[in-house]
């Protein structure tokens, strides 16, 4: 049994739940920062960050993203802070303007597949944009694998310059129209990433009820694992999630049941090689 700690990354708030779905989704800044820090007292170490307008349309404003990051770093001291270049909130660079605050990790999506109602698009010039931005503020991606050739793609990215090691890979399982929740899939998800990129670590992301689905396959298979609000908005299909807490408090009761420590801030960033820069 694979006893290493284990890094929850809680997705607070993403670009699709709203309040009417679940009163507990954080929408305005301040009521990100106050969920984050719940949070991150519950045991998460990476926080993935959206923004949302007041009407709680996306919006990828980097004027509420540094809103947002000055509030996390203040009130959740030492918590990596991880903003999302997602294409729901943005179109072409404009999904990436946020990204000369220099936060410790930005989601990178390095390929294009079906989402529930269009194609979640990433052009190879848009792709190798982003890229470039994270490594000019030295930023560590976390690539989103919604796909088998994500994985070879950041791999490929690795080798020749477009991005720096060690990578640090997402699976994200359970999108409607892209890669379904599938245990033997998971298995050489993970093998693939241990044979192709040794030195890489990796997550695992459901969505919906599969969420904790892939925090106990994640878990017992000595991965690290993401939760929150953004993903998933109940603990059961009768009950709303009260809060970003809960959620990832029931991720670290899998940890315990697995014998794997939930990572400290301070065991993740060394995980990562992620030194705190204020």
């Amino acid at each position: 049994m694979d006893t290493k700690p284990c890094i929850i990354c809680v997705a607070i708030t993403g670009s699709v739940p709203t309040k009417e779905h679940n009163p507990a989704v954080p929408i305005s800044v301040s009521e990100q920062i106050e969920s984050t820090h719940a949070a991150f007292e519950a045991g998460a170490a990476i926080a993935h960050c959206h923004v949302r307008n007041e009407d709680q349309t996306p919006s990828s404003d980097p004027d509420k993203f540094a809103a947002l990051k000055e509030g996390l770093e203040k009130h959740c001291t030492g918590m990596i802070i991880q903003l999302s270049t997602g294409g729901r909130s943005g179109a072409g660079s404009e999904r990436g303007g946020m990204l000369s605050l220099a936060p410790d990790m930005a989601s990178l999506s390095v390929g294009s597949n079906n989402f529930p109602t269009r194609v979640y698009e990433n052009q190879p010039e848009l792709i190798d944009w982003l890229a470039a931005e994270m490594d000019k503020f030295n930023i560590k991606p976390e690539i989103e694998a919604f796909d088998l050739s994500h994985i070879f793609q950041a791999v490929k990215m690795q080798k020749d310059g477009r991005l720096k090691g060690p990578l640090h890979i997402q699976f994200v399982m359970g999108v409607k129209n892209a890669m379904p929740v599938d245990k033997a899939v998971f298995d050489f998800y993970v093998e693939t990433v241990k044979r192709i990129a040794p030195d890489a670590s990796w997550c695992g992301a459901g969505v919906a009820a599969n969420q904790i689905i892939l925090n106990e396959w994640s878990i017992a298979a000595g991965g690290h694992t993401r939760t929150g609000l953004e993903d998933n908005m109940r603990i059961d299909r009768h009950t709303l999630a009260p809060s970003n807490a809960a959620l990832v408090e029931r991720a670290a009761e899998l940890c315990d049941k697995y014998q794997r420590p939930v990572a400290n801030w301070q065991q993740a960033r060394d995980i990562l090689g992620l030194p705190l820069r204020h």
